[in-house]
């Protein structure tokens, strides 16, 4: 029987140590016990965010704590810049248009990263942006932003830097307050290498003055009342009682082996993918390659679609396709989480069967050779 490897950009792997925290005994979330371990968890979280600024836990997806940035900062008729260069960049702009924010679009070329002289000049041009949304790792085309540039180029103005840090938190740098980000947002289901469900968002001082002013409606996602139960180590709602359990068990995997090292973990297994997709004779799709996932551009009369499918179902290896405009023209091959050396050297190996069976020209063997020769 093949094992089965999930090598998309999330959800990830989850190590057993993590399965088996989240399988234990559930405990009652108003309790004291609970509390002890979600305010060791607040505590472990601003290491990994690198900040000393709280770090608030939904139960949600991502994209759950992306909305609360929009909805507690903001007001209606307010205007928020967007910097959109793949479908996750885009989606910022569609919660803002869902509220009644106008937004002011800088619609990065799909498999570019953003420049910080752009957005300085449209912070220029349109002195009433009280909030500009980027994105660290845009998973949809394997980009990396230079968050630490742009950064610097928000902090002169008086608007607050949302930053979607959610599939490149921990695999790409990201130094929250060192970097001036006011508010960085993460997902259990990508480098944290936890199943989906659980959201992380940091404020900064210069974003909690907005929230004060904020009119657009809320409820679950009202920080106010989150800021409140977090000075209790307590949620305002029932939280994921497990999935912060496992939370728990994977911030002490992490944060003992050390988050520079799982930088560099995560930067040795995106070079050698990314070396032997390249010795294969296939392109990168990314000018500006994360750490996190790759992206290739499938070759010219092979079926995209149907390359996914045939690593999914027969090489029990699941990748993404390309999304929106890109459908059918890239796979993404992720190396973020729990993944290591010969996930990435099996995963190039059965990209070059399921090319071979397509009709692409491809030599077996050398993708995974030239990732064995980088790890070596």
């Amino acid at each position: 029987m093949r094992k089965y490897r999930l090598m998309a950009p999330g959800p990830t792997p989850v190590p057993e140590k993590v399965l088996l925290r989240m399988a234990d005994t559930l405990i009652h979330h108003r309790t004291p016990q609970f509390q002890a371990v979600l305010k060791d968890v607040n505590k472990k979280l601003k290491k990994v965010f690198k900040t000393e600024n709280p770090v608030f836990i939904f139960a949600s997806s991502g994209t759950g704590a992306m909305e609360t940035s929009v909805i507690n900062l903001l007001s209606k008729g307010d205007t928020a810049l967007v910097i959109s260069g793949g479908k996750f960049g885009e989606r910022f702009g569609e919660i803002c248009e869902a509220y009644g924010v106008r937004t002011v679009n800088y619609d990065v070329v799909w498999g570019e990263a953003a420049s910080a002289d752009v957005v300085r000049d449209l912070l220029k041009k349109n002195p009433e942006i009280k909030a500009v949304f980027g994105t660290l790792c845009e998973t949809s085309t394997g980009v990396v932003n230079d968050i630490e540039k742009i950064a610097k180029v928000v902090a002169e103005t008086p608007a607050v830097f949302v930053v979607d840090a959610i599939s490149g938190l921990l695999a790409d740098e990201l130094k929250t307050d060192v970097w001036g980000v006011d508010v960085a947002i993460g997902g259990s289901q990508k480098g944290f290498m936890l199943p989906p469900g659980l959201s992380f968002l940091t404020l900064s001082a210069k974003a909690r003055k907005l929230i004060e002013s904020s009119d657009l409606p809320k409820y679950y996602f009202d920080l106010k009342a989150a800021l409140k139960s977090h000075a209790k180590d307590d949620t305002p709602w029932t939280p994921a009682v497990s999935l912060i359990m496992g939370l728990d068990t994977i911030l002490d995997m992490i944060l003992e082996k050390g988050l520079d090292n799982a930088l560099s973990y995560h930067a040795r297994l995106a070079a050698a993918t990314r070396a032997g997709v390249e010795n294969m004779g296939l392109e990168l799709f990314a000018k500006a390659p994360s750490n996190a996932v790759t992206a290739v551009k499938v070759p010219e009369g092979i079926d995209g679609a149907a390359f996914v499918k045939k690593m999914r179902d027969e090489q029990k290896i699941t990748v993404a396709g390309g999304q929106a405009e890109l459908k059918g023209k890239i796979f993404r091959l992720a190396h973020l989480g729990y993944t290591d050396e010969f996930d990435t050297i099996s995963a190039l190996s059965a990209a070059s069967i399921v090319l071979k069976q397509l009709g692409c020209d491809v030599e077996f063997g050398k993708g995974a050779a030239k990732a064995e020769e980088m790890f070596m």
